[in-house]
């Protein structure tokens, strides 16, 4: 038996007209939409080997290099007043930058959020009845909780809670918290006898 194999013109392959593919876009990671504080690090991670450029609100603030686990960081980066959003591109040496990464809103807030009292009127009184209605306002989005007790707060930021009164003097801690992490906090004592 006889066997022959024919292997035809054998090119050598070139590979200088191979398209460089560029970077994938990074991923941004900031674990909160809200701050109380102007200033943030903004951490992510991409493809190792590649460099990192960071944007607020669509202008270029710094670049920086990805560690050999793909990880990045830009510290202390200074926050405006209300919105900003962040993205970022990695940049290749050889094979050009990456489309934006997803944007990230975080908001600057440092004002504490507004608490008005309705019910009752006064920061001091006395009442001949247990169940005692605390009614209030705050800033919409606002969290309200009552000595530690959650009330619930509509969408115009007015509240509710229904307190159940010890005998003798109660002391209240009405505190409302916005998303930034800001609080207001009144103080009431209403002394329960009849």
């Amino acid at each position: 038996m006889k066997f022959s194999v024919f292997l035809g013109n054998t090119k050598k392959v070139d590979n200088s007209d191979e398209k460089l593919v560029p970077p994938l876009a990074p991923r941004l990671v900031i674990p909160y939409e809200a701050t109380n504080s102007a200033n943030i690090s903004v951490n992510g991670f991409t493809e190792v080997g590649v460099e990192v450029e960071l944007f607020k609100n669509e202008v270029s603030i710094g670049k920086t290099q990805v560690t050999d686990s793909g990880d990045f960081a830009f510290k202390n980066i200074s926050l405006e007043e209300g919105s900003n959003s962040f993205s970022a591109i990695a940049i290749s040496k050889k094979a050009g930058s990456s489309d934006g990464s997803t944007p990230i809103l975080v908001s600057f807030d440092n004002k504490i959020p507004e608490l008005k009292i309705i019910n009752p009127t006064e920061s001091e009184l006395t009442v001949d009845y247990a169940d005692f209605d605390i009614i209030g306002e705050s800033e919409k989005g606002a969290s309200v909780t009552i000595n530690g007790k959650v009330a619930v707060v509509d969408d115009d930021g007015k509240f509710k809670l229904k307190f159940q009164l010890n005998m003798g003097k109660n002391e209240l801690e009405i505190v409302s918290k916005d998303m930034a992490g800001n609080e207001s906090k009144k103080k009431i004592t209403i002394t329960y006898s009849f």
